[in-house]
């Protein structure tokens, strides 16, 4: 299944798409496919994270996982190795995320060609404005990799005209000036912002940072075509919750019949 076909689908049934992530090594080898066998049912598309020591653009929900997850030992090599299960699992796009020092140390297109073998639909490079490197970018979409970058509230017009081209998989759309992390609501003003992205590209566009419940998923609904929930999730299993309890939830909050 492409993106674009997991997106339309969604639509289809009327709703945005939900995007629940998993970090590999989280929280153990092993059980991160465990976790990746409950969130899959809700899923329309899957992030991956790999776990990086120093990630800037998350908050501390995904940094503790990230910690815990390199503590296991977990190296690039085996984060491409749990894409390949989770591949033979589902047809579901999978995109992972990655910031850029790992793809650098392991050399661009060495990297590129792992992950497309091993299953990857895209890439997400939360820490990359793709004008600063094109040709990286370039090597990325060669490989059959699809890219996606992210804008914010803060983003200039000028910016979103520059950034919006480069996002080949779908527009990571992040809802605060802020990190990663769960919130009750949503800032104002994110319909005017995808709306700003919609004019210059015809790729999906997801919210993430913040989505938690069926509030925020409202929210998003509202706006975008999909939804990205990831604190939720790893703070739901730090706290011994179920993942389907809040996947139901945020997936009821995504109908469009339920809009506000």
């Amino acid at each position: 299944m492409t993106t674009r076909e997991a997106f339309a689908r969604a639509k289809a049934e009327g709703r945005a798409a939900l995007i629940p992530y998993v970090m590999a090594g989280y929280p153990s080898r092993g059980a991160d496919l465990e976790m990746v066998k409950q969130v899959l049912p809700y899923a329309d598309l899957l992030e991956v994270g790999l776990p990086y020591s120093d990630p800037l653009g998350d908050g501390p929900v995904i940094q503790r996982a990230s910690e815990q997850a390199l503590r296991q030992g977990i190296h690039v090599a085996d984060v491409a190795a749990f894409v390949r299960e989770i591949r033979s699992l589902t047809d579901k796009p999978l995109f992972l995320m990655t910031y850029i020092n790992p793809v650098l140390a392991v050399g661009p297109e060495r990297f590129f060609g792992m992950f497309k073998e091993a299953g990857v639909n895209g890439l997400i490079l939360p820490d990359l404005p793709p004008d600063e490197d094109p040709e990286l970018v370039g090597l990325a979409q060669g490989a059959g990799l699809e890219t996606t970058f992210l804008l914010a509230p803060t983003s200039t017009e000028a910016r979103i005209q520059t950034v919006a081209p480069y996002c080949t998989g779908f527009v990571y759309t992040v809802s605060v000036a802020g990190v990663t992390g769960a919130r009750d609501k949503l800032p104002e003003g994110l319909p005017e912002l995808v709306g700003r992205i919609r004019r210059v590209t015809e790729a999906p566009v997801a919210i993430g940072f913040g989505i938690s419940n069926r509030a925020t998923a409202q929210q998003a609904a509202q706006a975008a075509d999909g939804a990205v929930i990831a604190s939720a999730l790893i703070r739901a299993h730090e706290e011994g919750r179920g993942l389907v309890e809040v996947l139901r939830e945020v997936r009821a909050g995504l109908e469009r019949s339920l809009r506000v």
